[in-house]
C-alpha cells in the first residue's frame, strides 16, 4: 500500500503566510520578498510530507489567497474591469480577491462563498460572454518544478473543469456547456506540459460529484471527462472526490478511464455500500480516504482496518488517503503543550494524520496485525477515553418538551408590540456587532492574559472602549447600537472561553478565507454554562444611550459547526446542550435590561447536508429546534435578532423564517442582492437586513453606492421591514474604513428615508 494526502495546510505552522500577505498589502513587503517566503514555506510542508512517509505528495495545493481563484487565474477568467486596472499579475489577483480603489480604479471583490460543508471561503469565479477561457498560467508547473528541484517527486492538484464550471457565476447569456470545448483543450494542454515536465500523477479535484446531480450534469461530466481522456498521454489521472459519496453518479464515474479515483468513507454515508454493489474496477488504484481530514480525534485503527480490509476484495491496488485536504485542521499538537496529556493523545492534527496514514498502511500490509504493538497502542487509546459526560446536562435535555421550542405570542403580534416599543424609524440602521479589533484592543486583552494588567484595571480599559465606542455610533447616527465586541478575541472561542465542556489550543490556526484565520474550539464533555458571559457589559453599554444596544451572542448551531465536535455523541445532544447555556444567557441579558438580542447564527447553512434528502433527518430538524431553543422565553417587546453569512441561503429560506427570529441580517453585497429576489419569492415574514457593503473589502463604499442598493432592495422588501446594515462584523476592518464608510450608511438610509417620506 501507499499513501496519499489531498492536501496540506498553506498558512504556515505560526500563521507566517497572512503576516506576510498582510505586510504586503501594506507596503511592508515587496512583491519578491514575498513570493521567497512563500517559496520557504512550500519547501517546509513538502520535506514535512516527504520526512513522515508520504509516497504521494501534493503540490499546487498551496495559494497566497484561495485555489478556486488561482483556477480562474490559470483558466484566464479574469473579468475585463480587473485588467483593465493595468496592474501586475498578483495585484491583479489580490483585486479581484478583495477589491481594489485607488489610482488605477474602483472596483469590487468577485463573490466569496462557503466551500461545500466547511467553514472555508472560496471566490466565485465570474464567467461573462466575451471571455474565452484558455491555459493562461504556469503556477501549476512552475510549483510541481520547484518541488522537484527540492529532490520531491509531487502529486500536482488542480480543481477540476466539473467542479470548476458547477461553482462559477454565470454573467451572460452562456450556459456551462458552452465552455465545455475551451476547457477541455486547457484541461488537455495542462495533462501535455505535465507530461513533459516528468509529473506521474495529476490530481483533479471534483467534490462536486458528491452533490445533487441531475442528468444533464452527468452528461456535462462526461462530455468533459471523455473527452480529456482521451488525450491523457503519460500522466496518470487522479479523479478526487470528498465531502460525501458520489450515489448519483458512481457507475459513469468508474466506468471511465481514470488511473485512479479518490472516493470518501469518512463523510460519504453510501461509499462502502457503492463499491460492495457496484465493485470497483480492478484495472484502477482506489484512493482510500480513510482518515479524517475535517476533525481532529485520533483515528480508530481497527474500524479502519476493517473498512481496507472490505476494499481488498473489491480493488486490487488501494492508497491510503485523507478523506479530505488537510487545510481543514491546524498544523500539529505538538504546538499545544498546554494541554493536559490525557487530552492531548485523543488528538490529530494534520502532522499526527501524517503518522496515522504511515501507520495504516504499515498494519495494512501486516497480514497478522492483530497484535502489532500499533494497533494494540490504539485499542487501549480509544479503550480508556474518559467518562465526558454530567447528568444533570443530560438531564436538561433530555426533559425538553414541545413547548420549550416555541415562543409565544406570534411573529405577527411581537411586530406590533416591538414597534410600539422601540419606536425605531423606518430603514433603522446597525452593524452586526463587532468594531475594529486595534492594536490597543489587542494589547489590553494580551496584557491582562498574561497578568501584566489586574482584572480591575483591564475592565476599566474596557469599559473606556465601550464608551468611546456608543459615542461614536451616536456622533454617526446609527439607530440600534453594539457594544465592539471588544472584550472578544472569536465570536465562537470567547464563548467556548466561557462554557464548561471545551478545550482550547494556543496555535491551532485554520484557514478560514484569505489571510482571515480562525483558531476552533474543540467539544470534549458536556456543555453548560456556570456563570453570566456577556450580561454586564451589555447592560454597561446600554447604560451610556438612551438607544437600544443590542446584546451580541453566537447561537448554538454555529459554536458546534465552527467548533471541533465531539464524535462520541449525536450533534443534535451537543446543538440541544449549547443551546440550553445560551437560553440561560439569554434570558439573563432581558432581565439586565437589554430590549434587542442577536443571537448570530452566520454558519447555519455551513453543516447543511449537501444532499437535499439528508437536509431534515440529518440537521434541520435539530438545528432549527436548537435556535428557538435559545429565544422562546424572552417576552414579546424584546427583539430577537439573527446574522447569517457567505452561503447561499435562498434554496433553506422557509427553514430559516421557521428560526423565529424578529430581525435576520445577511451577506448581501458580494452575491448582488441575490438573497433579496429569494425573500420576495418565498414571502419571508421577518424583518430583514441585506448587508449593503462589503466588509470584507478595504474599499469605501459611495452614498450614491448605497443608496442605489436600498433603493433596490426596497422594489421586493416592504419598508418596515429593511434594516440597513454592512455585511457582517467590522472587526477586520481599520477604525478610518469603518467611519468612513458608517457615515456613508446613515446618510444613505436617511436620503432614502426621506424619499419614502
Amino acid at each position: 500500500m501507499k499513501t496519499s494526502v489531498i492536501g496540506y495546510p498553506r498558512i504556515g505552522a505560526a500563521r507566517e503566510l497572512k503576516f506576510w500577505t498582510e505586510a504586503y498589502f501594506k507596503g511592508q513587503l515587496t512583491e519578491p520578498e514575498l513570493k521567497e517566503n512563500a517559496r520557504l514555506l512550500r519547501r517546509t510542508h513538502w520535506k514535512r510530507l516527504q520526512e513522515a512517509g508520504i509516497e504521494l505528495i501534493p503540490s499546487h495545493d498551496f495559494s497566497f489567497y484561495d485555489g478556486m481563484l488561482d483556477t480562474a487565474v490559470l483558466l484566464g477568467a479574469v473579468p475585463s474591469r480587473y485588467r483593465e486596472l493595468g496592474q501586475g499579475e498578483l495585484a491583479t489577483y489580490f483585486a479581484m480577491a478583495r477589491g481594489y480603489q485607488g489610482a488605477q480604479g474602483d472596483v469590487r471583490a468577485l463573490s466569496m462563498r462557503k466551500w461545500f460543508n466547511t467553514n472555508y471561503h472560496y471566490i466565485v469565479p465570474e464567467l461573462t460572454d466575451d471571455l474565452t477561457l484558455a491555459l493562461s498560467g504556469s503556477k501549476p508547473f512552475d510549483d510541481f518544478l520547484e518541488a522537484q528541484a527540492e529532490g520531491v517527486l509531487t502529486k500536482p492538484v488542480v480543481i477540476g473543469p466539473f467542479t470548476f464550471l458547477k461553482l462559477s457565476t454565470f454573467k451572460g447569456s452562456k450556459k456551462p456547456e458552452d465552455y465545455t470545448s475551451e476547457l477541455i483543450e486547457a484541461y488537455a494542454q495542462l495533462l501535455s506540459r505535465f507530461g513533459e515536465i516528468g509529473a506521474e500523477w495529476l490530481q483533479l479535484d471534483e467534490p462536486s460529484l458528491v452533490t445533487d446531480l441531475t442528468e444533464s450534469d452527468l452528461a456535462l461530466f462526461t462530455k468533459l471527462y471523455s473527452s480529456l481522456l482521451s488525450r491523457k498521454g503519460s500522466v496518470k489521472v487522479l479523479l478526487q472526490t470528498y465531502f460525501g459519496d458520489i450515489r448519483d453518479g458512481y457507475t459513469e464515474v468508474v466506468s471511465l478511464p481514470f488511473d485512479g479515483i479518490g472516493l470518501d468513507f469518512v463523510e460519504g454515508k453510501e461509499t462502502a455500500a457503492l463499491v460492495k454493489k457496484h465493485g470497483f474496477p480492478r484495472s484502477k488504484v482506489l484512493f482510500a480516504g480513510v482518515v479524517n481530514g475535517k476533525n481532529i480525534w485520533r483515528n480508530d485503527y481497527s474500524h479502519t482496518l476493517q473498512v481496507l480490509s472490505s476494499l481488498r476484495e473489491a480493488a486490487d491496488q488501494i492508497v491510503i488517503s485523507t478523506s479530505c485536504s488537510l487545510l481543514h485542521v491546524p498544523y500539529t499538537v505538538q504546538a499545544e503543550p498546554q494541554l493536559e496529556e490525557d487530552a492531548r493523545r485523543l488528538l490529530a492534527f494534520a502532522d499526527e494524520k501524517l503518522q496515522e496514514l504511515s501507520e495504516l498502511r504499515v498494519l495494512g500490509e501486516d497480514a497478522d496485525h492483530s497484535q502489532n504493538p500499533l494497533l494494540l497502542a490504539n485499542v487501549r487509546l480509544h479503550q480508556e477515553k474518559k467518562n465526558k459526560t454530567k447528568d444533570r446536562v443530560q438531564a436538561r435535555v433530555r426533559d425538553l418538551s414541545p413547548g420549550d421550542f416555541t415562543r409565544s405570542p406570534s411573529f405577527e403580534e411581537r411586530s406590533k408590540v416591538q414597534k410600539k416599543h422601540l419606536q425605531l424609524p423606518l430603514l433603522p440602521t446597525t452593524t452586526i456587532g463587532s468594531f475594529p479589533q486595534t492594536r490597543e484592543v489587542k494589547l489590553n486583552r494580551s496584557r491582562w492574559k498574561k497578568g501584566e494588567l489586574t482584572t480591575e484595571q483591564y475592565q476599566a480599559n474596557l469599559r473606556a472602549m465601550i464608551a468611546d465606542c456608543i459615542r461614536q455610533q451616536e456622533r454617526l447616527g446609527l439607530d440600534v447600537l453594539v457594544h465592539g465586541e471588544y472584550e472578544r478575541n472569536d465570536m465562537v472561542e470567547y464563548f467556548g472561553e466561557n462554557l464548561s465542556g471545551f478545550l482550547f489550543t494556543k496555535q491551532a490556526w485554520v484557514q478560514s478565507y484569505g489571510t482571515r484565520c480562525v483558531k476552533p474550539p474543540i467539544l470534549y464533555a458536556d456543555i453548560e454554562r456556570t456563570a453570566r458571559i456577556s450580561v454586564d457589559i451589555s447592560a454597561y453599554a446600554q447604560s451610556l444611550t438612551e438607544k437600544p444596544v443590542k446584546g451580541m451572542l453566537t447561537g448554538p448551531v454555529t459554536i458546534l459547526n465552527w467548533s471541533f465536535p465531539r464524535e462520541d455523541i449525536s450533534t443534535r445532544e451537543i446543538a440541544l446542550q449549547i443551546a440550553l447555556a445560551i437560553r440561560d444567557e439569554v434570558l439573563d441579558l432581558e432581565a439586565a435590561g437589554l430590549r434587542m438580542i442577536q443571537v448570530d447564527e452566520a454558519a447555519l447553512k455551513e453543516k447543511l447536508p449537501l444532499r437535499k434528502s439528508d437536509w431534515h433527518e440529518d440537521y434541520l430538524d435539530w438545528a432549527i429546534p436548537a435556535f428557538r431553543l435559545v429565544h422562546s422565553g424572552v417576552k414579546p417587546e424584546t427583539q430577537i435578532h439573527t446574522h447569517m453569512c457567505y452561503s447561499e441561503f435562498q434554496e433553506m429560506l422557509a427553514s430559516i423564517d421557521a428560526m423565529d427570529a424578529d430581525v435576520i441580517s445577511f451577506e448581501a453585497s458580494r452575491s448582488h442582492l441575490a438573497i433579496v429576489d429569494a425573500i420576495q419569492d418565498n414571502g419571508f415574514r421577518t424583518a430583514v437586513g441585506p448587508g449593503v457593503y462589503d466588509i470584507h473589502s478595504p474599499r469605501i463604499p459611495s452614498q450614491e453606492e448605497i443608496v442605489s442598493t436600498l433603493q433596490s432592495m426596497l422594489e421586493k422588501i416592504a419598508p418596515d421591514k429593511c434594516w440597513v446594515n454592512p455585511d457582517c462584523g467590522l472587526k477586520t476592518r481599520n477604525p478610518e474604513e469603518v467611519e468612513q464608510s458608517l457615515t456613508v450608511l446613515v446618510q444613505a438610509a436617511k436620503q432614502v428615508r426621506a424619499e419614502l417620506h
